[in-house]
């Protein structure tokens, strides 16, 4: 077997890469530190960092530090009395391999993709991104078409979690998640189909934010169908909310958004959460074998948002585990996109992705229709049972992050790919937004998530209540970064 590798050891120094985006927002404004200096920090972190992790694909250097001139000389304007700058205006930001960005390829993680074509489209999420100023640092990894809860692909390799570079940093965002955790960017755009901005998150000590399906406009639409959503991976929900008021913009490429949204997330989110009426399930009813060092750490993250005021009541939503219904649309989909590929291509495919279409040809139309049905009845039920509550509270993740292994590991079933996280699927099937914000260690010294979960359009409420139990996060709870930062 071949060891894992491990991270350097880098010298305990203040670092721009260590900054929020917030944070940076705040030191161009005053003159502090420039634009060109954070993403110079950025790239060396990247530079010292990534081999070992695996965050990047593609780092887009050159282009980078242009954006970052361009920013710096917005700043200097602006500080003379010129225009305001853009919202993210010489921050560094990644964009998942799944989101088309101009000038770079977007492989998918995918050796069925030629990289020679013309790179020459913006995804919404990346057009609104760039027209904020954004420093576009370049593509993180993910699992070939963004198939598993695990980063790894015959293209791109095995990907790492910076809190112990023998775990995974989970998926399929994982490498939007990785590059947050270790300072490598603060802020990335990554997907969620089922849990895959939330699970990375979680395991990477991150916050992550699937928000309601259609706020954050997508284009082209996933071949997954309507379970995928965007979202954002920052290192605090300040940094979330700044960056979904930049998101949430409409785009008229993708027919399913939502209406515009005026509202500012900034605005209200330190409101706290004294009177908010709390449903805590600390299993959904069905799951089983939650982590006890999850369950604990959760039990007493709860316990403060009543001490925070919030009417918390332990609760189960009432409805069964909807493994089979996310997995066969999600296998029905794998069966969707293999069909699209020539044989030639079929043979260079993850045997996990293959494994997931070949499951997928077992499905017939009778079988499509009833699972549609079902996930009707799902979201009915949640829609009603949220009538009652303002939030629904739950792990983030059944475990914490596991062992970083290679594509086609272990035999391909519903249990094997998502069983493990009973929590995440269910709310994409629903569509109502969740975050994930760390509310612990275990003894290893890995990182717990807390799940919130709002009704439909709730977005801005679930930011609200993320960053209560953020604020007031007991001090002993110690996230710091889980690498030291580069010289």
């Amino acid at each position: 077997m071949t060891p894992s590798p491990t991270l350097p050891t880098l010298p305990d120094l203040a670092d721009l890469a260590d900054c929020t985006a917030t944070e940076l927002l705040q030191l161009y404004h005053s003159g502090q530190a420039s634009p060109v200096e954070a993403t110079r920090a950025v790239l060396a972190r990247i530079d010292a960092l990534n081999p070992a992790l695996n965050a990047f694909c593609l780092v887009a250097q050159e282009s980078a530090l242009q954006s970052a001139r361009d920013s710096e000389a917005r700043w200097q304007r602006f500080r003379q009395g010129g225009a305001p700058c853009g919202e993210l205006d010489g921050v560094p930001v990644s964009i998942k391999d799944l989101i088309l960005t101009r000038g770079m390829p977007t492989l998918r993680g995918s050796h069925t993709v030629d990289a020679s074509q013309p790179w020459e489209v913006d995804a919404p999420a990346t057009a609104r991104l760039r027209e904020a100023g954004a420093v576009i640092l370049g593509k993180t990894t993910t699992p070939e078409f963004g198939c598993k809860g695990e980063t790894n692909s015959p293209r791109t390799g095995i990907t790492r979690n910076p809190w112990d570079v023998s775990k995974t940093p989970g998926g399929s965002s994982g490498g939007a998640a990785a590059a947050v955790a270790s300072g490598m960017g603060p802020l990335a755009i990554g997907t969620d189909g089922a849990g895959s901005v939330r699970i990375p998150a979680a395991f990477c000590g991150n916050v992550g934010l699937k928000p309601s399906f259609g706020r954050v406009p997508a284009y082209p639409l996933s071949p997954f169908g309507s379970v995928a959503h965007l979202g954002p991976h920052s290192r605090s929900v300040s940094d979330a909310a700044l960056m979904m008021n930049v998101l949430k913009k409409p785009d008229a490429r993708d027919w399913t958004s939502l209406p515009p949204d005026s509202s500012n997330y900034l605005q209200g989110l330190e409101d706290g959460i004294r009177g908010l009426r709390i449903a805590w399930s600390p299993a959904l009813g069905y799951a089983r074998n939650v982590d006890p060092e999850v369950a604990q750490s959760v039990a007493r993250a709860v316990a403060l948002l009543a001490d925070l005021g919030a009417l918390v009541e332990q609760i189960d939503p009432g409805f069964e585990d909807p493994l089979e219904i996310t997995t066969g649309l999600w296998f029905a989909g794998a069966w969707t996109v293999w069909n699209t590929l020539t044989p030639a291509q079929q043979a260079l495919t993850d045997p996990d992705f293959r494994a997931e279409a070949l499951l997928g040809e077992k499905f017939s139309l009778l079988d499509i229709q009833r699972l549609h049905l079902q996930r009707g009845a799902l979201g009915s039920h949640m829609r009603q049972f949220m009538q009652r509550f303002d939030l629904l509270v739950t792990p983030s993740v059944a475990v914490p992050a596991f062992e970083a292994r290679p594509a086609g590991h272990s035999p391909m079933d519903p249990a094997a790919m998502l069983g493990w996280t009973p929590f995440s699927y269910p709310f994409n099937l629903t569509q109502q937004p969740a975050s994930t914000v760390p509310c612990g260690l275990t003894a290893a010294g890995l990182p717990i998530g807390l799940q919130f979960v709002g009704p439909m359009f709730g977005d801005a409420l679930v930011l609200r209540a993320s960053r209560a139990y953020e604020a007031a996060r007991p001090a002993d709870v110690d996230f710091k970064r889980p690498v030291a930062p580069a010289s």
